[in-house]
């Protein structure tokens, strides 16, 4: 049995665009860890993170880090080599979950199907097509950041992107636009949970859609064709399971009505958990509490 007497500390900001859903993540978890029982201690990470660890000693932490340094494996490998055991997934997972071309090369050989990638040149900061052929619509975006962070889709007609959206050195890639329905499916402790459909205004689900009081509407389960109900399950789950991921994911999909056809998009190993997240509320419907759902994130916790 884990000891809840000895501190957990819920690890939260940073410097990325993701740090304040990172706080908004770890102060819902640390809420519910305090009402468990929990002992308990909120961290701002900074720079000196690895010394501030060294002085705490805690028993285990509570990574509620988003993006990159806290979702890439950078922070799991200092944690390993300090022997502190920490929540969600270890290095390789975390690395590669982050890295989206990196996601679909792992997975190319399960029967999980991926938006196809489209080439892009830059040339004198403007980004366009490499191939006039190219699908009317594409998304471009950073090839390893999270949130929807830096998200942009192009239309035909529209003016080209310029290079000086992102922040200088940014990696971008670019996917086929695929309309649709937006679903999503969290897996914990390798169980998928349910099918939620989200509903917005917005032309896909961006950061406002996702952590906005009222910027989307969750459905849940979601009212689709029960094949493909039980397909995004079946590729979350494989998903998680061939990528080695721990605690809990999210995979995010799209559903092409049209088409009849479900891609994914890509797997979270560190979903948002706020008041407005899907993974609480997926738990939530199967019957498990939000103190519930962090509890079981704790006791899981170990290094790779």
């Amino acid at each position: 049995m884990v000891d809840m007497r000895g501190l957990t500390l819920f690890l939260m900001g940073g410097w990325t665009d993701e740090a304040e859903v990172s706080r908004n993540t770890a102060k819902a978890c640390y809420a519910a860890a305090i009402e468990a029982g929990w002992t308990a201690e909120l961290l701002e990470v900074d720079h000196n993170i690895a010394n501030q660890l060294h002085v705490m000693k805690p028993a285990r932490v509570f990574n509620a880090l988003h993006g990159q340094l806290g979702e890439d494996g950078n922070m799991q490998g200092m944690l390993n080599l300090m022997g502190i055991p920490y929540t969600h997934s270890g290095v390789l997972a975390s690395a590669v979950a982050m890295d989206k071309p990196m996601t679909k090369t792992a997975l190319a050989s399960t029967e999980i199907v991926f938006a196809n990638d489209i080439a892009i040149q830059i040339s004198d900061g403007v980004i366009t097509p490499h191939d006039k052929a190219a699908p009317s619509a594409m998304v471009i975006k950073p090839r390893n950041t999270g949130s929807s962070v830096g998200v942009h889709i192009w239309h035909e007609g529209d003016a080209y992107l310029q290079e000086t959206i992102w922040p200088k050195g940014t990696q971008l890639m670019a996917e086929r636009f695929i309309p649709g329905r937006e679903l999503t499916v969290s897996v914990l402790h390798g169980e998928p949970l349910t099918v939620t459909e989200i509903v917005q205004d917005n032309r896909f689900y961006d950061y406002e859609a996702k952590y906005a009081d009222g910027g989307s509407t969750h459905i849940l389960p979601a009212q689709i064709d029960r094949d493909v109900f039980n397909t995004a399950m079946e590729w979350a789950t494989i998903a998680h399971e061939q990528l080695g991921c721990r605690g809990v994911s999210r995979s995010d999909f799209r559903l092409d009505n049209e088409a009849g056809e479900l891609v994914m998009l890509e797997l979270n190993t560190q979903p948002g958990m706020t008041k407005t997240s899907l993974v609480p509320e997926q738990a939530e419907y199967n019957g498990i509490s939000m103190t519930a759902l962090v509890s079981s994130l704790l006791e899981a916790a170990q290094c790779d």
